[in-house]
């Protein structure tokens, strides 16, 4: 199974933020769209950082009242960790562990094309998992 079947299951909409935003505009936008973290992509569309719920906390326990009008691109995780659509997702779970991180933008050659979370990736095989096991009860027992 790979990354672009995770995706097949998401919107397809990539909501992600440009270098240049304030935090405020990011926490807004976060909180807009219930998501925890949001790809920072240049003026082509590459990734060049990453916006977090951590980075929010990290900044608020700084300062709050400055971090809110600091600019994304001076706070964000730069270089994140990505991951590509052509990926195995056993792999990808693999990257999130030993980097800890619980979201990954996901790139198509150097395209931004989404994000997936752990959550995404444990839905995905919860329902491979559950399609399986109904094929094997039918495959033993006949249809219930």
């Amino acid at each position: 199974m790979q990354i672009r079947d995770v995706l097949k299951a998401k919107a397809r909409r990539v909501i992600h933020i440009g270098p240049t935003a304030t935090v405020s505009e990011a926490v807004r936008r976060l909180v807009e769209h219930n998501i925890g973290s949001l790809p920072v992509a240049d003026d082509e569309g590459r990734v060049v950082g990453i916006f977090t719920e951590r980075d929010v906390l990290r900044g608020v326990d700084r300062n709050c009242e400055s971090y809110l009008k600091s600019i994304v691109g001076d706070v964000m995780t730069p270089r994140p960790v990505t991951c590509q659509v052509d990926d195995n997702v056993h792999d990808v779970m693999g990257k999130m562990s030993e980097h800890q991180v619980g979201q990954l933008p996901v790139l198509d050659g150097l395209a931004l094309v989404g994000l997936v979370s752990v959550g995404d990736v444990v839905r995905l095989l919860y329902e491979k998992s559950e399609a399986e096991n109904r094929h094997l009860l039918e495959y033993l027992y006949g249809p219930v």
